[in-house]
Parts: structure tokens; sequence; C-alpha cells
């Protein structure tokens, strides 16, 4: 009868020691790091795509998680923001970029922005200005330039 003891003694032993571990395991805190797989520029690329096929919302949150490790996403934001004529938001995030960046594109969408608008138009003279200096051969910087300079006419 020892032998049964001995080997029912073992039994318990074991299986206390298996709850034991199951109840720890199940406890125990652990800590997940998550890696996003993409890259800025693919969370842009992305965003492009979205933005391509019309999902607006789904290009703007890749935008914004570009724009945290790469500042030209705000430039990308601003663009979404100004289609769906946020263009508070859209100002925002193109004087982000300008601060940052100085972005010739930035300048221009802020100019156009307020010609759109029909704010600011010495302002956006200004950006539009400074766009075509950082970019002299792009044919749309001076076409804004040149819009604003019209509407500015009109107006005095």
């Amino acid at each position: 009868m020892e032998k049964n003891q001995l080997l029912d003694a073992c039994c318990k032993a074991i299986g206390l020691c298996t709850f034991i571990a199951l109840l720890a395991s199940c406890s125990m805190p652990r800590i997940l790091v998550l890696r996003d797989p993409l890259s800025p520029e693919e969370h842009i690329n992305l965003g492009l795509s979205y933005e391509k096929n019309g999902e607006y919302g789904a290009a703007l949150k890749e935008y914004e998680t570009a724009s945290k490790k790469l500042p030209i996403g705000y430039l990308y934001i601003g663009n979404i923001l100004f289609l769906n004529h946020d263009y508070e938001g859209a100002e925002k995030a193109y004087k982000h970029i300008i601060h940052k960046t100085n972005d010739p594109r930035a300048h221009n969408n802020l100019a156009w922005l307020y010609y759109t608008a029909g704010m600011k138009l010495a302002e956006a003279e200004t950006h539009a200005r400074r766009a075509v200096e950082l970019s002299p051969d792009n044919q749309d910087f001076t076409d804004t330039l040149l819009k604003i300079i019209e509407k500015r006419q009109n107006q005095e």
C-alpha cells in the first residue's frame, strides 16, 4: 500500500504543480509590442491609393500615420481636408508643413485654398510667389500666382 500511497501523492503533487502553472500563466501580465510593418512612405502610397478610389477617410488615416515620422504627410492631410471643405484644418496642415520643410507644394496649395475660399488674398499671393520662387519651372504654381493676381486686381 505504500507504493499506492506514494503514487497517489506523486499524482497529487503533479496535478497541483500543473494547476499552479496554468493559473500563473493566465494571470501573468504580457507586454505586446506591435510594430507597424509599413514605412511612412508606404503609408503615403497606400493613402494615395485610397484617395484615388475616393476613400478619403482611409487615406487620411494613412497620411496621419505617415506624418508621425514624415512631415510631408501633412501636405496630404491638408489636401484631403481641403477636398472636404475643411479649410481651417487644411490651412493648419499646410502651415505645419511649410514651417517644417518650406515645401513649394504646400505654399501653392495654401495659396490655392485662400484663392478658392476668397480670403486672405494678399497672403495667398505671398505664398504663390514663394512657391514659384522655390520651383520656377512648375507651370501650375505660376498659374496659381497669375489667378490670384488677377482676382486681387478685380477686387480693387
